[in-house]
């Protein structure tokens, strides 16, 4: 049941009403059966039993850790919970990864066959966002920084909580857990305000990225029959699709949420306006970038290898050098991680991974030179035009990442890349070769369009909330504007019988 289908907008509307007109000291309970409900509708059912296993792991060691103060023992229940929930990650998402790890390696040295055989699995729901979301609760009990949840319910809904578990966000049980238990008066701000960015996400979805999904998937899947600039428009085409993908999914998760009453973390601030590879990662899927800080890198960092290292690489290239230097390495961990996360095969680890660390080391490096450069060409850089050169770059340099993250595999986005740098065919931009791609002109006009209205509304939140704006306008403007949004939903969104809206992209990981 896929959230932006018919039945899912029908669970959801009953849900609302019903949440409303219970007693208050219920709402999270009927919340918590809603999400096992969606669960066992959306996928198959026994998967459940996956979730349930980790929040019950989790429950059990924070328990203990809360019961003692003997730290040998508050130890050893951390690492249990790592253990069981990092474990039923690697079982189900990465152990054909190191299986065809090891087959490519023996197919390089000669080995035609098959070394080991890989497993057919079926992976829970978002897996990868409630484990993280768990195990950052865990390790906040462990630290002090979150006091243990006593009643087992109320731990479950926050893992299990059926918006965020389909493509998150990845939440911190120390800044909104406590939020799903308490009680909540209907608010007809909040419900409208929560509809308001349901509907934004639908039209991200439904109108931009389904129709950029027909043209994406006809390069992609023969690429050898569409050289040069067809991969770079598809490759273009790709990044926007995944952001309005994304972003919509979480327009509509936190608008969702907001008409419950419970506020979610954002999840995206204008990805594409970042000047760097570094802003961009605090711009997109924000909350994975302060998970992966919180609870990789800065351990990291301050573990007792790291510490030998630094204080190594001091001695040896200097203070300054020896720092960054220990910082790259560190960083280089990170970026692995976050490549892994993304998805058993190595496409996912160059792509989102370590192409990007790649990217920040050399920004890091070349920062002084090319400032140097500039004061020597009197090139101000804080001017405008710079702005718009270092916006440009990064978005070329994020859509080589991709190319590799939607790639079948990395021999394919190497084959692409050539193919894309060694063709030499703009013609096709202006001949009307690019309406052979699953658009016709019409639909072209209409992705056009509304990314340049994706655009604009991006640009004016900037300098404050659209929503807001719209909101101090007469009765009339704002129920002309929020209509005339629904109806270039209705009539333009891909979606009834004989269509499915494919599943949200990172639904998967």
């Amino acid at each position: 049941m896929g959230i932006t289908s018919f039945y899912f907008l029908c669970f959801f509307a009953v849900i609302l009403i019903v949440y409303y007109l219970i007693p208050k000291k219920c709402q999270w309970m009927f919340l918590l059966l809603c999400s096992i409900a969606y669960y066992v509708l959306t996928d198959n059912g026994v998967l459940i039993l996956y979730p349930i296993a980790s929040v019950t792991a989790c429950y059990i060691g924070t328990r203990i850790m809360g019961a003692t103060e003997d730290a040998g023992k508050r130890k050893a229940a951390l690492l249990f919970v790592i253990a069981v929930n990092i474990g039923i990650l690697i079982v189900l998402k990465y152990i054909n990864f190191g299986i065809n790890t090891v087959n490519g390696i023996a197919g390089i040295f000669g080995h035609s066959e098959r070394i080991l055989n890989g497993f057919s699995l079926l992976v829970p729901l978002g897996v990868s966002f409630y484990t993280f979301s768990l195990l950052g609760y865990v390790v906040d009990v462990y630290y002090g920084i979150a006091r243990p949840q006593q009643n087992f319910g109320k731990l479950a809904l926050y893992g299990m909580y059926f918006p965020t578990i389909i493509s998150g966000p990845i939440l911190k049980y120390r800044e909104c857990g406590e939020q799903f238990f308490e009680p909540h008066d209907f608010d007809y701000g909040k419900v409208t305000r929560g509809m308001q960015r349901m509907l934004w996400g639908f039209l991200k979805k439904l109108v931009i990225s389904e129709r950029l999904r027909l043209l994406v998937d006809t390069v992609y899947g023969q690429y050898d029959s569409y050289p040069g600039a067809f991969i770079w428009v598809a490759t273009v085409c790709y990044a926007f699709q995944l952001y309005t993908d994304f972003s919509g999914c979480m327009d509509i998760v936190i608008g969702m949420s907001e008409s419950f009453g419970i506020t979610l973390p954002e999840n995206f601030q204008t990805p594409f306006f970042a000047k760097s590879i570094s802003e961009y990662w605090r711009r997109w899927h924000i909350t994975l970038g302060v998970w992966m800080k919180d609870y990789v890198f800065y351990p990291i960092l301050r573990s007792k290898f790291f510490t030998n290292l630094n204080k190594s690489w001091k001695e040896k290239f200097g203070k300054k050098k020896g720092k960054q230097y220990t910082t790259f390495a560190a960083m280089f961990v990170l970026w692995f991680t976050v490549g892994v996360w993304h998805g058993g095969d190595w496409k996912f680890v160059i792509g989102s991974g370590l192409l990007h660390w790649f990217y920040i080391v050399m920004e890091e490096l070349l920062e002084a030179p090319c400032g140097k450069a500039m004061e020597k060409l009197h090139i101000n850089p804080k001017s405008k035009a710079v702005d718009v050169v270092r916006i440009l770059r990064t978005f070329f340099l994020v859509c080589i990442g991709d190319l590799f993250f939607r790639a079948d595999s990395v021999g394919a986005a190497f084959s692409m890349l050539k193919s894309a740098v060694t063709n030499w065919n703009p013609e096709i931009l202006w001949n009307g070769a690019l309406l052979g791609l699953g658009l016709d002109w019409i639909e072209m006009v209409i992705v056009i369009l509304s990314l340049l209205f994706l655009l604009t509304v991006s640009v004016l939140q900037q300098k404050g909330s659209v929503r807001d704006r719209i909101a101090k306008q007469k009765l009339p403007v704002r129920w002309l504007i929020w209509y005339a949004l629904l109806l270039y939903v209705i009539l333009l969104g891909y979606y009834g019988p004989g269509y499915s809206a494919a599943e949200f992209i990172y639904q998967g990981f």
